[in-house]
């Protein structure tokens, strides 16, 4: 990585990010879109159980953007051999946290879901998708370790083609598998899991592959498992744990937010997952930028140029928010268009337009939200983050709480928490960078 700053370094790093999330984006959006013909409780199942399987999953992408973080400042200080050192111990820590995920989803998720969910129908559903869901978490996390060496080492078009080769193979199976074509037997929403599985596993071959080939293993000492280093295991793990624990958080208030949503009904529950499946989409550029803010930030300090940390974010931020509006723009001319892709339900789609308005909105919010907070977070101060994350999330919860138990609120005003989400978060990353102590951040 180069020391300048210019709109197109920042470009080269965000855009393999960003056109992996399209591929990964396209998954959602055809899975959405296949289990939206077979109907509103598999469309809703696939929210509860999705969110649910998303949640552990945050556990591995937070210790995973802790070694993002030490990789890309150990690659600004051009300590090379120390690359691999990290990656080994992070795979020391992340393989036994993925045992522990899948025993707690595949063992506990019934105990867990069936107090929460109030149809019968959207738990029996969420269960049977979780059942063959929980096997991918596996591959999730190792996607997940090798996506943090790539981004730290600047060397992001291998996300992209890992990502496009689980897209293809996902949109195959989903087709064959939900359906039942090509003389497979029709599985439903459990057709979906299992292509979302084997997909992922398609990924983690490829990135295993490429990583051998590119001779990573050799470059940045990949593999070699030598004496375990418990000092740099703990420093590791104490960058991490906020992370982690911030994650973990988030998501799990989102999925609250959508057991809030399933009590307004099935139909707005199906409504906020089609939203969902939208609202992804507009954040693909939010993805790529807010990684390259991450990853850039923690690279400057390593480099001993922390100074040109704000003229960095202001580049970014102009690109970012550009690509959002101009996806914006698109959802409010062609809403409609937008949603059949969905449904093909005339009333789902009219009943969803409103929210999609929304959306967009918090969309623009969330582009200054997220590539701050990252920004924050490759400072190396990640318990900072959290604590900005906690205070966002607690008024994030009351405030969806009291709309739904309080004043009555429809799905469309319940979603306005997604606005108030994003200028939060935006507004507590900024006070940080521009008053608080960070520039010395160690990692």
């Amino acid at each position: 990585m180069n020391l300048n700053i210019t709109y197109k370094r920042i470009w080269s790093i965000a855009y393999p990010i960003i056109l992996g999330s399209v591929a990964q984006n396209f998954i959602n959006v055809t899975d959405t879109a296949f289990l939206g013909r077979v109907g509103e409780i598999a469309l809703g199942a696939s929210a509860i159980g999705g969110m649910f399987y998303l949640i552990f999953i945050m556990l591995g992408l937070g210790f995973g953007t802790g070694a993002q973080i030490i990789i890309s400042r150990r690659f600004g200080e051009g300590n090379k051999h120390l690359i691999g050192k990290t990656f080994d111990h992070a795979l020391y820590f992340m393989l036994p946290l993925s045992i522990l995920a899948f025993v707690a989803l595949f063992f506990f998720s019934p105990a867990i879901l069936r107090p929460l969910v109030s149809s019968d129908a959207i738990y029996a559903a969420s269960i049977e998708f979780l059942d063959y869901r929980v096997y991918g978490i596996f591959f999730a996390f190792a996607q997940i370790l090798f996506r943090s060496f790539y981004i730290g080492i600047a060397r992001t078009q291998i996300i992209t083609w890992s990502t496009l080769v689980m897209a293809v193979v996902n949109i195959i199976l989903d087709y064959v598998l939900i359906f039942g074509h090509w003389g497979f037997p029709e599985m439903g929403i459990k057709g979906a899991a299992i292509a979302s599985v084997i997909a992922e596993g398609a990924a983690v071959a490829y990135l295993i592959i490429n990583t051998q080939v590119k001779k990573h293993p050799i470059t940045f000492n990949l593999y070699h498992f030598k004496v375990w280093d418990k000092a740099l295991f703990i420093r590791n793990y104490k960058l991490a744990a906020p992370i982690m624990l911030q994650n973990f958080l988030s998501l799990g208030v989102w999925f609250i937010f959508f057991l809030f949503v399933e009590k307004l009904g099935e139909q707005a529950l199906a409504i906020s997952n089609i939203i969902r499946s939208v609202y992804i989409v507009l954040m693909i550029p939010i993805w790529g930028f807010a990684s390259a803010s991450n990853s850039m930030v923690s690279y400057l300090i390593g480099m001993r140029q922390q100074d040109q940390t704000m003229l960095l974010l202001r580049r970014i931020l102009l690109m970012c928010v550009g690509g959002v509006i101009l996806l914006v723009f698109a959802s409010v001319l062609w809403p409609r268009a937008i949603l059949s892709i969905y449904s093909s339900d005339p009333a789902l789609i009219e009943n969803s337009i409103p929210v999609l308005f929304v959306v967009n909105f918090s969309a623009i919010a969330l582009a200054f939200g997220f590539v701050l907070f990252n920004a924050v977070l490759g400072t190396g101060k990640t318990n900072t983050a959290f604590h900005i994350e906690l205070v966002v999330l607690t008024f994030y919860l009351i405030y969806v709480y009291s709309l739904i138990n309080f004043l009555g609120a429809d799905v469309t005003l319940v979603w306005t928490s997604e606005l108030l989400y994003g200028i939060f978060l935006a507004s507590l990353s900024w006070l940080y960078l521009r008053k608080g102590d960070w520039s010395s951040g160690k990692v």
